[in-house]
């Protein structure tokens, strides 16, 4: 599998450098076109306008705003994507996730990262990475907050013996067979045999696949499992943790299990999730 185009969502709201330079070395290193995309919507928020001519004039009025803020990322998207070979821009009117997730058809990869804290649960303007991950069907690459370049010669796989997990492995290749060294690390649970023998049939089938892989089951103890996820990535300098997002869509409430939540928050690592 190879990435042949990588996808970067931008949002409206923040200056793209440090998000376009990221996704730009990754597009030069996979040989990847390379798309840049940025939606935002405006927000009905006067319940009181009775025949609705406020509420008009204030939509207009947030449409405009957020059609400047699009030209001003595709301005900096066209200029920072100078050497990239294969770029092109989509910018639209719209919810920022399902608009995000229905483009994610036309690339093999999704890179985002944390959005501004002064904007944290608008919706509006800011894509939900949880609900992004369980729409999108492709893996959706979470830059850490300093914006460094994925190094990528550690990876550590949190390995559970599910689809979703088994997704993500298949998703991450084109990473893991350059890498130096990658574990296949799963939390030890009540059968401890069973854990071992699973992370080592990974670690085998990636072997096979050409991959530097070694498998690890460990235990927390009383810590928190991502913490421990966590841990183990720095001990061994890995800069991406691998792993399936774990959850569902209930009654437009997003269910994640405790190591999906966790690594959703992880900002001091890449993280490549696949569902």
């Amino acid at each position: 599998m190879r990435y042949k185009t990588i996808m970067v969502q931008l949002d409206v709201d923040v200056r793209a450098a440090q998000r376009l330079q990221f996704a730009c070395e990754l597009a030069l290193r996979f040989d990847a076109g390379l798309i840049g995309f940025a939606a935002a919507e405006p927000r009905l928020i006067d319940p009181s306008d009775v025949d609705g001519a406020t509420s008009v004039d204030l939509v207009a009025i947030q449409t405009e705003e957020i059609e400047a803020r699009l030209e001003e990322r595709e301005k900096e998207f066209r200029t920072m994507t100078a050497g990239v070979t294969r770029a092109s821009w989509r910018g639209e009117i719209g919810h920022p996730t399902k608009l995000l997730a229905i483009h994610a058809r036309a690339a093999d990869l999704i890179v985002t990262g944390a959005g501004t804290p002064d904007l944290m649960g608008n919706s509006h303007r800011l894509v939900k990475h949880g609900a992004l991950i369980l729409a999108a069907g492709r893996p959706v690459l979470l830059a850490s907050g300093s914006g460094k370049t994925v190094k990528g010669e550690r990876i550590v796989i949190a390995w559970k013996d599910t689809r979703e997990a088994r997704r993500s492995v298949s998703d991450a290749m084109p990473f893991l067979v350059r890498a130096q060294d990658v574990l296949v690390t799963t939390i030890e649970e009540n059968d401890s045999i069973s854990g071992n023998e699973s992370v080592a049939d990974v670690a085998s089938y990636l072997i096979e696949h050409g991959v530097k892989a070694r498998s690890q089951v460990i235990g927390v103890g009383h810590a928190d499992a991502a913490f421990a996820l966590n841990e183990v990535a720095r001990e061994i300098g890995a800069d991406m943790i691998v792993s399936g997002g774990y959850g569902h869509s209930r009654l437009r409430e997003l269910i994640f299990g405790g190591v999906t939540r966790s690594l959703l928050r992880e900002s001091s690592l890449n993280r490549l999730i696949s569902n």
